[in-house]
């Protein structure tokens, strides 16, 4: 990764950009800074605000639906007096599996207004994963779309509710309630006959209660489910929105990425509430259809994670790069290799790189608008140094952490304070497991992000890797445990270890498995691939599998990960077999030395 440099004069290069856009980053400090958890601010009001104040611009575009801000205010009361009806209220959970539709925001919006949190469920999962996850908030009811009815189909018997299950047909169902199948309860049909007045609660919901759940990996294997409280919209809504961006309601915020993620709906509908914009949905990133939507709903910002911008740069160029109204951009790991050249073909002026994550306490923001580089941050944190290749920072002979010299790669951790509060997991091991005790002085607690990053000048900071037992691949992140619980259960491997790799040209690291076969068989590459494709999400399938007779391990029994994540696909051990998932391919390929320099050439397109 390039290391750039931030100088004092490169801020005041900036601010003339910060002096113009001041009013918006006053008023977003002030929304980024509340401290009154018990304060009448909440995801529902935001969203009455923009009805109030833009009753007739657009809050959601989605193909050719348009739906005013007074049209998605009306709905989510409808959706919220549903709720109500069916006896939920405040501290109550509705686990919610929906692509991106507008029904999936009408919901959390709904929701929020009684201080009932959605559990926003990951589509990609199935089987006991997608169980897991619902039991993990113990939901009152589950939303289903039509379009992913068949992973609930598949588990619904090991499920146990109290209400039946909800199902909204796969279709503007504002207009269609569609038909639902037997044993769940048409939601579009029984919403319509509510009235659309604001719900007024006797126990309404404040800025420190749950709104949402998000799902993370983690080192148990299993998703962990993080609660985000309504102060997290308000944080995303000043800082992102107002300070970042300065949203204004001429603004449409083009969103490819999949809501169930924090960056698609804390930090862009965030963003988008705080400017009374409208937020442009689709249900999955094609990059050969994004500039096309981009002209179609006349964005002007767009949300991204970083594999999304290498898709864009590898397509043709084009005469149209820039005949569109894009200017501002809004997410993460957007690389420092190809910044320079995304922002100069596609015409791009503001490029908003943050850092954030879905349960902690801590986030970055890019205000000043410099390049390779995540911002600054006003909430407390260090750098210190760590074990390589783990999440576990170094404690010296006194048994406190140190920092790192400037400009040194360090674990980021995050002071958990009063105002900085770390609300954690639903799991409480999970949550004292991220939490660092006695880090620098007796009774000090620290959150530990598992990131590295390094600060190149005047506090702001540059991302470096992820750390521990997960890894980033097509902008998911990957438990490594649960793929090696996967290949364990395919009654070919003795022993897995599971890792991430770099590939050059692409971004995140690719999944490798290094495995042991057993004895008794013979090992068969593409009914292992046919097993894993059947029980994981495609980006958690490993790209690479490393066949080998034994896995090194230290003296203590532990695998040497970082070992083999440096050896990578590389063929330099004459007894292993090494494959490859190839792209647009249905069967793992035996590696050669040719193929091996076309990969590292970067021709194969991952």
């Amino acid at each position: 990764m390039s290391q750039a440099s931030i100088s004092a004069r490169d801020i005041v290069r900036q601010l003339p950009g910060v002096l113009r856009r001041f009013p918006a980053i006053a008023r977003g400090l002030y929304y980024y800074s509340l401290k009154d958890s018990g304060k009448d601010l909440t995801l529902g009001r935001l969203v009455e605000r923009n009805a109030d104040r833009y009753p007739n611009r657009p809050a959601i575009l989605a193909g050719d639906c348009r739906i005013t801000w007074r049209e998605f205010d009306d709905w989510s009361n409808r959706i919220a007096h549903y709720l109500a009806d069916l006896g939920l209220g405040k501290g109550d959970t509705v686990a919610v599996l929906l692509e991106n539709r507008p029904e999936l925001l009408a919901v959390v919006a709904g929701a929020a207004k009684l201080g009932v949190a959605c559990a926003m469920l990951n589509t990609a999962q199935t089987g006991r994963v997608l169980t897991h996850s619902i039991q993990l908030v113990e939901p009152r009811l589950v939303i289903v779309g039509e379009e992913r009815i068949d992973s609930i189909e598949n588990i619904r018997a090991g499920l146990s509710l109290t209400h039946p299950f909800q199902f909204l047909a796969d279709t503007n169902t504002l207009a269609s309630f569609g038909e639902a199948p037997a044993g769940y309860d048409n939601m579009a049909a029984q919403v319509a006959a509510r009235n659309s007045d604001r719900p007024r609660p006797a126990t309404p919901p404040t800025l420190g209660d749950t709104a949402i759940y998000l799902y993370t990996s983690g080192t148990t294997g299993l998703p962990k489910a993080a609660p985000g409280s309504h102060r997290k919209f308000v944080r995303a809504y000043g800082g992102f929105g107002l300070m970042s961006l300065a949203m204004t309601p001429d603004d449409v915020l083009y969103c490819p990425l999949p809501l169930y993620h924090g960056t698609a709906l804390l930090v862009c509908w965030g963003s988008v509430l705080a400017g009374g914009s409208a937020i442009a949905l689709r249900r999955r990133f094609s990059a050969r259809a994004f500039w096309d939507d981009v002209r179609r709903y006349r964005a002007t910002t767009f949300g991204y994670v970083g594999e999304l911008c290498r898709y864009l740069l590898n397509q043709p160029p084009s005469e149209r790069d820039q005949d569109h109204g894009l200017t501002k951009m809004i997410g993460n790991g957007l690389r420092p290799s190809i910044w320079q050249a995304f922002k100069a073909r596609f015409g791009i002026e503001v490029v908003a790189e943050l850092y954030a994550s879905s349960e902690g306490n801590i986030g970055f923001s890019n205000v000043f608008n410099l390049d390779n580089t995540v911002g600054f941050s006003t909430a407390p944190y260090k750098l210190v140094r760590f074990h390589e290749g783990t999440r576990d920072p170094i404690r010296n002979a006194r048994g406190r952490l140190e920092e790192v010299a400037k400009g040194e790669p360090g674990l980021l951790i995050g002071a958990i304070t009063r105002k900085w509060s770390f609300e954690g997991y639903t799991q409480k091991e999970a949550t004292e497991q991220s939490i660092l005790r006695d880090a620098f002085r007796k009774g000090d607690a620290w959150f530990n992000t598992g990131d590295v990053l390094r600060e190149i000048g005047c506090r702001h900071l540059q991302f470096v890797d992820r750390m521990g037992d997960t890894y980033r691949w097509k902008g998911e992140n990957v438990s490594t445990t649960e793929v090696e619980h996967i290949l364990d259960a395919s009654g070919q491997v003795r022993e897995a270890i599971v890792y991430g790799v770099e590939i050059p040209g692409t971004n995140g690291k690719a999944g490798m498995a290094t495995l042991v076969p057993r004895d008794d068989q013979a090992f068969q590459a593409n009914a292992l691939l046919t097993h894993l494709r059947r029980h994981l999400p495609g980006y958690a399938v490993p790209v690479f599998l490393r066949v080998t007779h034994d896995i090194e391990k230290t003296g203590t029994f532990k695998y040497r990960k970082v070992d083999l994540q440096k050896l990578g696909y590389a063929l330099e051990r004459p007894d292993d077999e090494v494959y490859v998932w190839l792209p647009g391919t249905h069967e793992y390929t035996r590696l050669t030395p040719a193929l091996v320099r076309r990969i590292d050439a970067g021709d194969l397109g991952f």
